[in-house]
């Protein structure tokens, strides 16, 4: 057709035949053909489905429709130049331009952090594809083609960079108000934490995406910077959420919960090479630091009420039979254990509904009070119990033996939900 002046005919056949049908397969295989309106207007759950099935359909794309066509084209307009090359742009071009949308809507379309895995899952994807792309698409009617596959893939390069360093301002800007009443690990720690903890997943495509060198050390790249700086907007955010707690007591056991999780999970992940040894420890004592200061601001009225002071006059004690010739005044003990009764009782109802998920940091916890509580009543106790035996109902002022307040101390910090009466 073409040697006898058919060319025009004869291009516009196959062009139409063969773009049909490559059109029809991407169809079949799943493609939509979807305005950016479109795009925008979907939930995310749905997008991120529709993300997954076009990384799939750009390599279907690639692999086999495109590179089948070029060799088809090839076969059948084989000696024909210019018609080879402009009859396969043409049979192309649509298909392409279909798939390419739905690209370069996601690159265009608003930042968020869930979306930078997907953008760079895309652009690993259209950086692997962009040799095969050159290679099929090499002559020069489908440079276009090329220029735009190319400008896609820097597109989402500068999408998955700007929301990459998106990600610790919307961290530190968390507005989250309602606390979590248990004081346990807040839903924002570990979705950022997992957050790194993927991100360690994309070192090699970030260090392309930044463009750095493969022999830059992991604690000085552009990741680490990162790493350091998202934990200090955690951190930071965690220290204002801490303020929403009326009983300072169950803030510090809030931060703690929440550090010893960042801590724990940095140093069972890649993120530990990155962050260092030494953020490693420097946290762990601010987890320590706040344990201790939970003890002292929850439990040092009941420790005061456990004290001699104010019991006793200088250079008194108690004689063989524990008599009331110490100067002791029995009302003034009775009052002493009441006030002991009463407020590790309250204590107890408060802090057994709060939750320390960690077992080992739970049991540090409970033994931590233990250690100065226990040894504060035996004291008190052996010293000054005996001196309500002979009183009416002594058991109402001595409600409880040491082993009983041990048992009561290992039910704290299991979320349950309180009791009427503590369990004696």
């Amino acid at each position: 057709m073409i040697t006898a002046g058919h060319h025009q005919q004869c291009c516009k056949i196959y062009r139409t035949v063969r773009a049909s049908v490559l059109e029809q397969t991407l169809q079949q295989l799943g493609v939509e053909k979807l305005s950016r309106e479109d795009i925008y207007k979907m939930q995310w759950d749905v997008l991120d489905g529709k993300i997954t099935s076009w990384i799939q359909f750009m390599r279907i794309a690639v692999k086999l429709l495109f590179s089948s066509e070029r060799k088809l084209c090839d076969q059948v307009f084989h000696g024909l130049e210019p018609y080879r090359e402009t009859c396969f742009s043409e049979v192309t071009g649509n298909s392409v331009t279909m798939l390419l949308t739905f690209g370069e809507s996601i690159a265009k379309s608003k930042r968020s952090p869930e979306k930078l895995f997907v953008l760079l899952d895309m652009y690993e994807t259209m950086r692997e594809l962009f040799p095969e792309v050159e290679i099929i698409f090499g002559g020069k009617p489908s440079a276009s083609i090329c220029e735009a596959v190319s400008g896609l893939t820097q597109r989402l390069a500068q999408t998955a960079e700007e929301t990459f360093n998106d990600f610790a301002d919307a961290v530190e800007k968390d507005v989250t108000k309602t606390p979590v009443q248990d004081g346990t690990v807040h839903p924002l720690t570990s979705y950022v934490i997992n957050y790194v903890k993927f991100l360690f997943d994309y070192q090699v495509t970030l260090r392309q995406l930044f463009g750095e060198d493969e022999m830059v050390e992991p604690a000085k790249s552009q990741l680490a910077a990162a790493t350091v700086k998202i934990m200090a907007a955690l951190q930071t955010n965690l220290d204002g959420k801490s303020k929403l707690y009326r009983d300072p007591a169950l803030a510090h056991v809030f931060l703690m919960n929440n550090i010893h999780y960042m801590v724990k999970s940095v140093r069972r992940s890649e993120a530990k090479d990155v962050l260092g040894e030494d953020w490693v420890q420097r946290h762990r004592r601010i987890v320590q630091q706040h344990a201790q200061n939970y003890k002292r601001v929850a439990w040092s009225k009941v420790l005061q009420s456990l004290s001699v002071q104010g019991l006793t006059s200088s250079g008194s004690g108690l004689g063989n039979e524990g008599s009331m010739s110490t100067g002791v005044s029995r009302t003034m003990l009775k009052d002493r254990f009441k006030t002991f009764n009463f407020q590790f009782e309250e204590l107890y109802q408060r802090q057994i509904q709060w939750f320390v998920p960690d077992v080992e940091l739970r049991e540090s916890l409970r033994l931590t009070v233990a250690e100065v509580l226990l040894p504060a009543y035996r004291s008190f106790l052996k010293r000054f119990g005996s001196l309500m035996d002979g009183g009416k109902n002594p058991q109402k002022y001595v409600k409880y033996t040491p082993e009983q307040l041990d048992t009561m101390l290992g039910e704290l910090f299991e979320g349950s939900k309180p009791k009427t009466e503590p369990r004696r």
